[in-house]
């Protein structure tokens, strides 16, 4: 796999992750979701793990890939289309399961 192909994946990859972890960080604020706030501080956290990320995959793809400045730009779509789904997925069986 190309160096793009694998940044690509690793970012869907980290969208669920980043779907999981904003579920649970709106579980625990215990706001409802009718709530606009919970949305954004949901979306917050899913830009914050986001551009934290950013960094050690700057440092092992630098220089594999022709631009630097793609690594921040490659897959952000896919990103934030894998974070949608699986944080309304996640946040549901949270309050049905839990």
């Amino acid at each position: 796999m190309t160096p793009i192909v694998q940044l690509y994946w690793i970012r869907a990859v980290l969208g669920v992750v980043a779907g999981l972890i904003s579920a649970i960080f709106a579980l625990y604020l215990n706001l409802p979701l009718t709530n606009l706030d919970s949305l954004i501080d949901s979306f917050t956290v899913a830009l914050l793990i986001y551009l934290v990320t950013y960094y050690p995959l700057r440092a092992i793809f630098a220089k594999k890939v022709e631009k630097p400045s793609k690594i921040l730009s490659t897959a952000i779509l896919m990103y934030f289309f894998a974070w949608l789904p699986f944080f309304v997925l996640f946040f549901t069986l949270f309050k049905i399961y839990a």
